[in-house]
């Protein structure tokens, strides 16, 4: 059924809880784990482009370039033992497991591996962004579930089950119109 598991993680709470499921999953199903990390230009911690002060033209400043690819292989190595560790957990688990990483549009690049690994499954979290939020962010999980060759488990991240505000009630009277029938 499910032997090739596609693992898209970060390290972001509710990537964790994917890993969790996917190896709960896994152990279950005597399944292949493919741990995938995408570095995107969109998180946090990706470097920022080196621009010259007006941000218009790329900069020749040799010392801002140097550390810029400086902290671009910070983040790069970073991410190899994130998944290097992810991966030592699932193998001590007795899930044969391996790992990549990617550059790019985290959607895209799940999808591709999906399709070129040959997986059955892909275990996304979602981190539940709505609203203009998942506009201008974009939703990662969403375009998996679109765009994927198999079947796609998105794990839903924390939700707020914090009660609405009560809505703040309308004075009866607008002012300036009167809706009485004095007649």
């Amino acid at each position: 059924m499910f032997h090739k598991i596609l693992v898209a993680i970060d390290q972001s709470e509710v990537s964790q809880r994917a890993f969790e499921t996917a190896i709960a999953m896994a152990k279950a199903l005597h399944s292949h784990l493919m741990l995938i990390n995408v570095l995107s230009p969109f998180e946090a911690d990706y470097p920022s482009p080196v621009f010259s002060m007006d941000a218009i033209r790329p900069t020749l400043n040799t010392d801002v370039v140097q550390g810029h690819l400086r902290q671009w292989q910070l983040v790069e190595q970073q991410g190899l033992e994130f998944l290097k560790v992810k991966t030592d957990q699932a193998t001590a688990a007795g899930i044969p497991t391996e790992f990549t990483q990617a550059l790019g549009d985290p959607g895209h690049a799940i999808c591709t591996l999906a399709r070129t690994w040959e997986a059955n499954l892909i275990i996304i979290g979602r981190r539940g962004y709505k609203g203009l939020g998942e506009l201008f962010i974009g939703s990662v999980s969403n375009y998996v579930t679109h765009h994927a060759p198999c079947s796609v488990l998105t794990v839903q991240g924390a939700v707020d089950l914090e009660p609405p505000q009560p809505i703040a009630e309308a004075p009866d009277e607008t002012p300036g119109y009167d809706v009485r029938d004095d007649e």
